[in-house]
């Protein structure tokens, strides 16, 4: 089957598999007035979510790897859907938390690291830019049309209870579904492969130790760690530009819609294109782009916004966005150029995601911080000069990378001139 073919369902489980646990944007009033939940309580959840995940993710260094894609991916959209059938009970708070807690097992444990190293052995070093381009815009069309769906059978249903459960009903059908379809689509050629378990272990576990001592992957690793970091404070936009610039509550839910899904699917082919065919390097991309974030941002703090049209500052936050949104759709694409290889591709994905995500642990929390001690303009400039910080320490981390790689193939080069 063409790999472009394959590209387009892992793009469907992609945009599936995390609507259920990200259901509180289209059912948070009916959780509260119809399951009964509290703010805490609803934010609990996705605190079990988060730690779930990051402790997990180390494991997924083993199970990565160990095991094929084609048993992996389907099991962690099943597994998924199981926990949102559990939800369309609308279990007790007890039965929440673990149902969160099995969402974040099965989606960020079990299926996404392993989603990453499918798109990532689905193409070639000159192809990792635009494979991962296609993932994140690909998920963004996904969202629009899965998350409207729901919001219409919500409404069918006479929205209240019997809707929220219908609405759940729906996200675990279709999530089941694309699990079925997945394991019929995806391909059995990756896993380790060896006469007993002890020796397919030992395998496992040297290729562990193989990534873990790999200097660029560290650096790869960080550079998301510095793009999601930056990507956590343009959440702000929304109050900054209610605050400051008094945007209309009728413009909000517009703003919102192009922010996080507009954005998502214009930047994320525009990033692949121009790290593939100008760049003709993740690395490279990812460096440039650091060095402008950064001064767009600087350039964004100095602007008069007490006296800017709306409008005005409405183009210049989405246009920052829209360079930190390239770079989200393309940064796990340097696993391939730092040379890994390809049979620990698995432990490589679930390496760059606990490192990566980790801002997610803090970020939010610190930029809610210095919001909430320091009143107006005074705060949001302190997160937005926290963001050119990031992406300073990215650029440095990115040119660092580049620089070992030139040096790497230049080296590589000279020893086979030597050799000829």
């Amino acid at each position: 089957m063409n790999k472009w073919i394959r590209l387009c369902f892992l793009i469907l489980g992609g945009g599936t598999i995390f609507k259920l646990s990200s259901m509180k944007d289209v059912f948070y009033v009916p959780m509260q007035e119809d399951w009964g939940l509290t703010n805490t309580q609803i934010g609990f959840g996705f605190t079990v979510y988060a730690i779930i995940q990051t402790a997990g993710l180390l494991l997924s260094l083993y199970i990565a790897d160990r095991f094929s894609k084609k048993i992996l991916l389907p099991v962690g959209l099943i597994g998924v859907g199981v926990c949102g059938a559990y939800l369309s009970t609308l279990p007790p708070f007890a039965g929440y938390l673990i149902a969160f807690g099995g969402m974040a097992f099965f989606g960020e444990v079990v299926y996404w690291p392993v989603l990453l190293k499918a798109v990532r052995l689905l193409g070639t070093k000159q192809e990792q830019g635009r494979m991962f381009g296609f993932l994140e815009a690909g998920r963004g069309v996904v969202d629009v049309i899965i998350a409207s769906g729901a919001l219409f059978v919500f409404v069918q249903f006479g929205e209240g209870k019997a809707g929220m459960q219908a609405g759940l009903i729906y996200y675990t059908l279709i999530t089941i579904a694309v699990g079925i379809i997945t394991y019929f689509i995806v391909d059995n050629d990756d896993e380790v492969k060896a006469a007993d378990s002890v020796e397919a272990n030992k395998q496992v576990f040297t290729g562990i130790k193989n990534v873990i001592k790999c200097p660029n992957l560290w650096l790869a690793s960080f550079g998301v760690f510095f793009v999601y970091s930056a990507y956590c404070g343009l959440t702000y936009f929304i109050p900054f530009l209610k605050d400051i610039y008094a945007l209309p509550v009728a413009l909000v839910g517009a703003y919102g819609i192009v922010n996080q899904y507009g954005l998502k699917m214009v930047g994320g082919p525009l990033g692949g294109f121009l790290a593939d065919k100008v760049a003709k390097s993740p690395t490279v991309y990812l460096k440039w782009t650091f060095l402008i974030s950064a001064i767009a941002m600087v350039g964004f703090i100095q602007l008069p916004h007490e006296s800017m049209n709306v409008y005005l500052g409405m183009t210049a936050t989405l246009g920052f966005g829209a360079i930190i949104f390239s770079q989200r759709a393309i940064f796990f694409a340097p696993m391939d150029e730092i040379g890994t290889p390809r049979q620990y591709a698995g432990s490589a994905m679930a390496f760059g995601c606990i490192i990566g995500y980790m801002p997610s642990m803090f970020a939010y929390t610190l930029y809610g911080y210095l919001l909430d001690n320091f009143e107006g303009i005074q705060g949001y400039n302190y997160v937005f000069s926290l963001m050119v910080a990031f992406s300073l320490c990215g650029f440095v981390c990115a040119s660092t990378l580049s620089h070992r790689l030139k040096k790497q193939k230049l080296n590589q080069t000279e020893l086979e001139l030597a050799n000829s």
